[in-house]
């Protein structure tokens, strides 16, 4: 399934005048798979992203969108990707049932309103776009980029704004899109959502690719401190200053000590023995490995890789 180049990015730059958004990135994306493109404010994403939709040309480089060149081809292009923006552009007295009928219109296909009942919009189909909600806005903007099938799905924070049954709804459909081979690029500032469901992710940072790999892969190239949550019943952590192995750093939080170590079994070891000695009862005890989020910060704060 990942096998075929559904996105093709090599050298691409893009310039604002005397200002360099994007300088000189390559990366693939495959049929099939969700891409996330994570970067703080200012990273490059958007200039990315929009000339991958065609709407800008690129400076430098060559990008391909299933096989056609954005910026000579949009004809082509239109039908080939499927774009959910941030905000929607739609005029405020369209109602969600006429914004399908004109989407799918324009790409020749019949109206989804299955897509429009799925995301919770049932009971909305008649309301004007003016009179949604913020979160009911983004699942119709959703439902219009994927009505007409498209093999590739750009999808701009398209969980912000959304209810908890909305998420996962949304997640639901994405993994189906999967599923069917659709190729989507995911980008969001939601690290545990880029986490759980990408299959790589791309940093981005002042316009330079910092690194392309699994969550997993980033995750564990980082410093490799894994975080330790101890809360005891006498709370003798908190108020001494133990030390204990192969722990790089250690503070307090409400009633939990935390350890950051690098050695896992030696300081969860030593920490129980000294709980015991000391006559405390262990009441919890957590141990998380790093998450993308804290990897990402790593690398947008001058980390290394």
């Amino acid at each position: 399934m990942m096998s075929e180049a559904m996105i093709e990015v090599k050298n691409f730059s893009k310039r604002y005048g005397a200002f360099t958004a994007v300088d000189d990135i390559s990366f693939t994306v495959y049929r099939g798979e969700i891409f996330g493109l994570l970067g703080p404010n200012g990273a490059g994403k958007t200039s990315t992203l929009e000339s991958l939709e065609g709407l800008r040309p690129p400076d430098g480089g060559v990008l391909r969108v299933a096989g056609i060149d954005p910026a000579a081809e949009p004809g082509k292009l239109r039908n080939a990707i499927g774009v959910q923006l941030q905000s929607g552009g739609l005029p405020a007295s369209i109602t969600a049932d006429e914004a399908m009928k004109l989407f799918c219109a324009y790409h020749g296909v019949a109206p989804r309103f299955d897509l429009l009942d799925r995301l919770g919009l049932k009971e909305k189909r008649n309301v004007e776009f003016q009179g949604l909600s913020t979160g009911q806005q983004r699942r119709l903007a959703l439902a219009l980029a994927v009505a007409h099938e498209p093999p590739v799905v750009f999808l701009d924070e398209p969980t912000a704004g959304l209810d908890v049954a909305s998420r996962v709804e949304l997640h639901s459909l994405m993994r189906e899109l999967k599923e069917k081979g659709t190729t989507i690029i995911l980008a969001t500032h939601d690290m545990a959502e880029a986490e759980a469901m990408s299959d790589r992710v791309a940093i981005l940072l002042q316009g330079r690719l910092v690194t392309v790999d699994t969550p997993l892969a980033i995750t564990a190239t980082g410093a490799g401190l894994t975080k330790i949550s101890v809360n005891t019943r006498a709370a003798f952590l908190l108020n001494n200053h133990h030390t204990f192995p192969a722990v790089n750093q250690q503070l307090v939080k409400e009633e939990y000590a935390i350890y950051f170590s690098t050695n896992i079994g030696q300081t969860v070891a030593a920490l129980i023995s000294t709980i015991e000695a000391e006559g405390d009862e262990l009441l919890d005890l957590r141990v998380e490995r790093p998450s993308l989020e804290d990897r990402f910060l790593e690398l947008t704060n001058g980390g290394t890789q």
